[in-house]
């Protein structure tokens, strides 16, 4: 059998087993294999990449918008978003109140909610970024209700 041969049976080998043997004696490992290809992503980054464009429902309108919270880094960046999608709409909102932006004033006279896997629905901002970015399934944007009740403490005197 001559040279060519050998390489030819080698390769058949390889794809008939499944790639190319391990380098390592512990063998093939999933995670190191993405590792290998992102080796600037670590494991919360890599979970955080594939998570799909996450609905956003605004209370009172028939038309929801999508937002892919992995392009955000925190909730100061997903309210700086809200704040664009639902108030400023076109401008580039740099003002100085961006600053002070947060989830709790992001949309004025609204609550910024969640439901989660299990479609139960939190407040936003209770969890770490991180975890709320795997949980998350949709953001629902819920108006404050003002307090109807008349208080009439000045009478029970």
């Amino acid at each position: 059998m001559n040279g060519f041969d050998s390489q030819r049976r080698d390769s058949l080998k390889r794809r008939i087993v499944g790639g190319a043997a391990p380098t390592n004696s512990s063998g093939p490992n999933p995670k190191n294999n993405l590792q290998g290809r992102f080796p600037e992503l670590d494991d919360d980054d890599l979970v955080s990449a594939v998570v799909p464009p996450v609905t956003i429902v605004l209370e009172g309108r028939s038309i929801c918008q999508r937002i892919s919270l992995h392009k955000h880094a925190s909730y100061h960046s997903l309210a700086k978003a809200l704040r664009q999608m639902f108030v400023d709409g076109g401008d580039d909102g740099f003002t100085s109140e961006n600053d002070n932006l947060d989830l709790s004033n992001a949309i004025p006279g609204h609550l910024i909610a969640y439901e989660d896997i299990e479609n139960d629905l939190l407040l936003a901002s209770d969890l770490n970024w991180k975890d709320f970015v795997r949980v998350a399934k949709r953001i629902r944007i819920l108006p404050v209700k003002s307090n109807t009740r008349k208080g009439k403490r000045s009478d029970m005197k």
